[in-house]
């Protein structure tokens, strides 16, 4: 770690200088502006005009690639804050398979658009603005999409009804596209305080933690296709038990609902006190969990496999709750409240 005296140059003003190497890495001269950011835990953040300016660009060689891996490279290119995004191929023109992967990618982003094309090449430019977006703000969508999906396809399957299912099925790729977002703001911020500001966080541990409970909210919407899957798969679009039986699934379903709601609270508003409640309202779905499948009546082994899948999918569920939970009590504890003084 280097350091730099502070010198007095007048009676209200102190300075410091900013070292030659970082000047020089950042193109900063003598008369040059640079903006000063303030963090909530007393840190001082200088940021050269270049901070402020349009994320790179990026080009994706496709000759060597195939249309999944083209696909999964605007994908990543994406999340890693690129504005344009090029794909190109030297040797001749772009096959048809490459041109569909960039426009299956394009449905896939949010703000994501194709602007150039050639034979040779296509180029797609992100339009979303950082600042139009909050963290907590995606992360409240994310679960709610997710809670969505869960409860239409719960309802699917007590109604023997293939088309909520299917409304469902539909709503995941809009979830994945509000993650694949999270992501690109997170990476971009990871990189550019000025960024973290604009989407509302101060510094890196809110940004791991985010990233963390993104990666559960979209495995909650991943355990809601897989029940809306069993939907579509079984005879009768619904499983062969008793109404009494679905009536308790759709009571646990409602209470997976209240723990994962609960900790996306308890994150984004510093929550030790709801991270609590989340993580004991989990030993009661598993108790709930466990009643269920123990007072199941005989039936045979297809019908029991499925009302099992659809019981671990909503304890699973429930499980990446817990680690939401368990990540908003680190991220409250890391701040001064009530239960804690930090000095």
């Amino acid at each position: 770690m280097k350091t730099r005296k502070v010198q007095r140059l007048g009676p209200s003003t102190l300075a410091m200088t900013l070292p030659a190497e970082w000047a020089s890495a950042q193109d900063v001269e003598k008369g040059d502006e640079v903006s000063l950011r303030m963090g909530s835990n007393g840190t001082l953040t200088v940021l050269p005009e270049s901070a402020h300016a349009e994320e790179t660009e990026a080009v994706v060689h496709s000759d060597e690639l195939d249309a999944n891996a083209v696909e999964r490279a605007i994908v990543a290119q994406y999340a890693l804050g690129r504005r344009v995004i090029h794909v190109e191929r030297e040797d001749g023109a772009l096959d048809s398979d490459i041109i569909n992967a960039v426009y299956r990618a394009e449905t896939q982003l949010m703000g994501l658009g194709v602007i150039e094309e050639t034979p040779e090449s296509i180029a797609i430019r992100c339009s979303v603005d950082p600042a139009d977006f909050t963290l907590d703000n995606l992360l409240t969508r994310l679960e709610r999409t997710g809670r969505t999906m869960r409860g239409e396809a719960i309802k699917a399957l007590a109604h023997g009804n293939p088309d909520l299912a299917e409304r469902a099925l539909n709503r995941e790729r809009q979830a994945n596209k509000i993650f694949v977002l999270i992501l690109r703001l997170i990476f971009s911020a990871h990189g550019n305080p000025a960024v973290a500001q604009a989407v509302g966080l101060d510094g890196g541990v809110s940004l791991i933690g985010y990233r963390s409970i993104a990666k559960n909210l979209e495995l909650t919407a991943d355990n809601a296709e897989d029940i809306a899957d069993i939907v579509m798969e079984t005879d009768g679009h619904t499983l062969d038990v008793e109404n009494a039986v679905m009536a308790d699934v759709r009571a646990l379903n409602d209470e997976v609902d209240e723990i994962t709601t609960l900790a996306v609270e308890a994150a984004v508003n510093r929550e030790y006190d709801l991270a609590i409640d989340a993580r004991t309202s989990f030993g009661e779905i598993s108790a709930h969990e466990r009643e269920i499948l123990t007072s199941l009546p005989e039936m045979p082994n297809e019908d029991l496999l499925q009302i099992r899948e659809v019981l671990v999918s909503l304890e699973q569920t429930a499980q990446y709750a817990v680690r939401n939970a368990e990540i908003a009590a680190n991220l409250s504890l890391n701040e001064e409240s009530a239960h804690t003084t930090i000095s």
